[in-house]
């Protein structure tokens, strides 16, 4: 490199190679790909080391906690584990409701999954415990087997339970089934699913989720009794109830709820607004959740207004027990996704906070650890967890370094589950309800991203739209379905309809752009650079081929059909002028014929095919050589193969010489293998860079013009000029009509020729 004032520039000395030229002067190194007998060899093999680093992966908190810096870190995580177990154990009770289950199990929710993922995540931020959409899909199976009206679904397992223990039993067995579903996704490697769960995607559902959140919450806010329900457009059907009964509002719950609101929602903005200056953000959940017990209680609202209160909570932990099979099969359909979306949720969060602190985590150990803490909090009935943004980024900006911050908040609910849990029992549901939604803002505030997809990217707006409109309108979990249905439909767009360019070079470099796009670019005059920026296969062949016959402004078949005509056309007529003959009607040539290649070997001549006589028409070839840019090109499958070939023949017939440049060397592999080349089709057209095609082009084109102008004048001098003449029977009038054209003599060429 060299600097020439402000810029540095660099010189590169080497010859013009294509693909064959650059294999004969460098040697490839031959490489053995595995079989998939030797993967699995090397996978059922074991030594100390792979055992040890089984275990360094299965375990991650081995690798952090001897290294665990305990003077620097204990105080922060101690004082992050207090803040987030407040946090927690608001969020677990109110997330309960949502559920359908009673507050004290948002508390198992908020201690049991946390202990396991302790030892088995590898995430050192993320605050597991419950999240509002898992609780709502969880909630969801609940009402649809054991419904508030009517009888519950024909399980032998809800024999001599009543319908809240009827409901606890389908929750935990759902949650089991999702850590089951979770573990084994882990086990088999398949962490790579929650790529196909786009930000785009997930940002749209979630929001969905909220609104159905909110909807759900309007009941304990009001304070009226409105069943819940599932379903399609269960959400309509449910603020129909709602807004029938809004006149038996009580008052209490809804001023009480709305200043709860109001306050929470305000002392957050104070939280985020001076995150730097407060060490530990202010507990504003757990402050107000104890007021609202207090004012409860001295004042009896529960007798005095008709507050609905918790109400008497379950002190210490049940044994744990299992779950039921029969729920197993009555919800796999709906436990898939919950499955699904915890992980995705919680692997996004993760690696959100992952970056900011330099640390891996990995998505398969993650869905292991996701796995297990649910099928052990499932052990001892708590519901689907996951992580929320909220808590997590309470966990982390309070100080907290590792999962010891976890390990303490998951003590925090120990502590009230059996010390404290008593005391919350006059607590209003109203206030878990307001607690619930005003917790809803963030993803809420979703909605903002409308505009800007709409702006940036249509595509990625109509994934967003549809998968929220589906997910309001036809429930969580086939709202999902067709969120990715939605989504992989404009990946399919985007790859079979992509966006083809015409390129050209700018002057004084090797580089190449779309011509559209920049002043003064240079263009070969009878060249042709075309770049398709995606796969080629089954589905988009023949919109590539539309767009190259688009690019260079005529269809080289139908060229080649005219020309094939006029062949014969000539071949005829010179024929009948030796014989002497009255010409007559052409005979019928069928279309495989004239799709072959030109043959003018019987012609003493070359045929100008720009400059023919005027009852002679076909369309003109304004270019002599195509340049196929397959940079951008990842794959070929057999159809794209054999619609490229054809493509190829079909200039080449044409006498247009056809370059493909940058074309991957698996691609390449695989053209040998499927018999790609031929007499026509040549490996020599492969070149490295599209600047060594376009080199090599314009160097042939300068050595042919050369042997041209000695053809000419070494014919010029010899005094040889064939002349033809074509003779032609006017139908109409029967009468000879002659036009004479000079052609010159060239020497008989292989093949076909213009």
């Amino acid at each position: 490199p060299q600097r020439v004032g402000v810029w540095t520039q660099y010189v590169v000395n080497r010859p013009i190679y294509s693909e064959d030229s650059f294999a004969e002067d460098f040697e490839k190194v031959s490489r053995k790909h595995k079989t998939i007998l030797g993967h699995l060899k090397d996978y059922v093999t074991w030594d100390s080391k792979r055992a040890k680093n089984l275990a360094l992966r299965l375990l991650p908190i081995i690798g952090w906690l001897r290294t665990y810096r305990l003077r620097e870190w204990l105080p922060g995580d101690v004082v992050s584990g207090i803040s987030t177990g407040l946090v927690s154990i608001m969020q677990g009770l109110a997330f309960s409701l949502l559920a359908e289950l009673p507050p004290i199990y948002g508390l198992y929710t908020a201690f049991f999954p946390m202990l396991t993922y302790f030892f088995f995540g590898t995430s050192r931020h993320i605050s597991v415990g419950s999240f509002p959409v898992l609780s709502l899909m969880v909630g969801a199976v609940v009402l649809r087997l054991v419904p508030n009206e009517g009888d519950p679904a024909n399980i032998s397992a809800f024999q001599g339970l009543n319908k809240t223990e009827q409901r606890v039993l389908v929750a935990y067995s759902v949650t089991f089934l999702m850590g089951i579903f979770q573990l084994a996704m882990g086990i088999f490697q398949v962490g790579f699913i929650v790529v196909y769960l786009s930000d785009t995607l997930v940002s749209g559902f979630t929001t969905a989720a909220a609104v159905h959140i909110l909807v759900s919450q309007l009941k304990f806010v009001l304070g009226i009794d409105v069943k819940g329900m599932t379903g399609v457009f269960s959400i309509i059907r449910t603020l129909e109830k709602i807004f029938t009964g809004i006149t038996g509002t009580n008052i209490c719950d809804l001023v009480m709820s709305i200043v709860i609101m109001v306050v929470v929602f305000l002392v957050k903005i104070v939280n985020d607004k001076y995150i730097a200056k407060l060490k530990v953000p202010i507990p504003i959940e757990a402050i107000m959740t104890v007021i609202a017990c207090g004012v409860s209680y001295g004042f009896d609202f529960q007798n005095k207004f008709g507050v609905q209160v918790v109400g008497r909570m379950v002190s210490g932990y049940e044994p744990p027990s299992a779950p039921s099979v029969e729920v197993f099969q009555e919800s796999a359909l709906e436990a898939f996704p919950i499955a699904i979306v915890g992980f995705a949720v919680g692997f996004s969060v993760a690696k959100v906070y992952a970056i900011k602190h330099d640390y891996t985590i990995d998505g398969n150990q993650e869905l292991i650890a996701f796995g297990i803490s649910n099928m052990f909090g499932a052990s001892f009935r708590s519901f689907a967890a996951s992580t929320a943004l909220s808590r997590t980024a309470v966990q982390e900006s309070s100080g907290g370094k590792t999962q010891v911050a976890g390990l303490i908040s998951a003590m925090m609910a120990m502590i009230v589950t059996v010390a404290l849990g008593f005391l919350l029992q006059p607590l209003p549901t109203s206030v878990l309800g307001a607690l619930v939604i005003v917790n809803l803002k963030g993803m809420l505030m979703q909605f903002r991203e409308i505009p800007y997809l709409w702006r940036k990217d249509k595509p990625d707006c109509v994934v967003w739209v549809g998968t929220c409109l589906a997910s309001i309108l036809l429930g969580l979990d086939l709202g999902l379905a067709v969120g990715l249905g939605v989504e992989l439909l404009t990946v399919v767009f985007r790859t079979q309809f992509p966006r083809c360019s015409i390129l050209a070079n700018i002057p004084g470099t090797d580089l190449y752009k779309d011509r559209k796009d920049y002043l003064h670019m240079y263009e070969p005059k009878g060249v042709k650079i075309f770049r398709i920026p995606s796969p080629i296969f089954f589905a988009n062949i023949d919109f590539f081929r539309e767009k190259l016959v688009e690019a260079v402004g005529f269809n080289p078949l139908r060229i080649l059909r005219k020309r094939n005509k006029a062949l014969r056309k000539i071949q005829k007529s010179q024929q009948k002028q030796k014989e002497d003959l009255a010409i007559t009607n052409m005979a019928y040539v069928s279309t495989e014929m004239l799709q072959m290649p030109t043959d003018n070997k019987e012609i003493p001549f070359q045929v100008d095919w720009n400059e023919l006589p005027a009852n002679i028409i076909v369309p003109r070839v304004d270019i002599h050589s195509l340049i196929l840019d397959f940079s951008a090109v990842s794959f070929l499958d057999i159809s794209a193969l054999k619609g490229l070939k054809m493509a190829l023949k079909e200039f080449i017939r044409i006498d247009v010489n056809v370059y493909i440049v940058s074309c991957d060397v698996y691609i390449q592999e695989k053209l040998h293998s499927c018999m790609f080349f031929d007499n026509e089709i040549k490996t020599s057209m492969f070149f490295p860079t599209l600047h060594d095609a376009l080199l090599d082009m314009l160097e042939k084109t300068r050595n042919d013009r050369g042997r041209s102008q000695v053809k000419s004048y070494s014919t010029a001098h010899s005094g040889i000029v064939f002349v033809f003449v074509l003779f032609f029977v006017n139908d109409s009038a029967n009468l000879f009509r002659g036009r004479s054209t000079a052609y010159r003599k060239t020497n008989r060429m292989e093949g076909y020729h213009q």
